[in-house]
């Protein structure tokens, strides 16, 4: 039953690609364990646990590890994105483009040109 409960997040680790991943029911209890790509991707799946099992779950241990540390995520831009809508996505916040503008200064020359298919770092903050 529990593991029914927290099954949208069984399918986001799957979709995320989350590497290493073990479930295991223990006693009323689901115990879930990997490895996600980046902190993005390990935060989007701590809100979904959340989401269905509240601030604190009590019928859930969940040890996600992050594979690279060196940046908050990665980002491919797409058709009618700018840095601002990017910073939105990933940081709630989308005056911290300059951030990102900043992390990328190797491939971005103005932080208001950017192009589809462009791979984007997006820092720690």
């Amino acid at each position: 039953m529990v593991k029914s409960k927290y099954q949208s997040v069984l399918d986001l680790g799957e979709q995320l690609n989350v590497q290493d991943g073990d479930v295991q029911v223990v006693g009323n209890k689901l115990e879930i364990r990997g490895t996600a790509a980046n902190q993005y991707h390990k935060n989007l799946l701590w809100d979904e646990i959340k989401r269905i099992g509240g601030e604190n779950p009590s019928d859930i241990m969940a040890d996600i590890k992050v594979a690279d540390t060196s940046v908050f995520a990665r980002h491919t831009v797409a058709s009618g994105e700018s840095l601002s809508k990017i910073a939105k996505k990933y940081y709630g916040d989308p005056m911290k483009y300059t951030a990102i503008f900043e992390a990328n200064r190797n491939i971005l020359k103005n932080p208001d040109l950017i192009h589809p298919g462009q791979d984007l770092v997006i820092p720690n903050l």
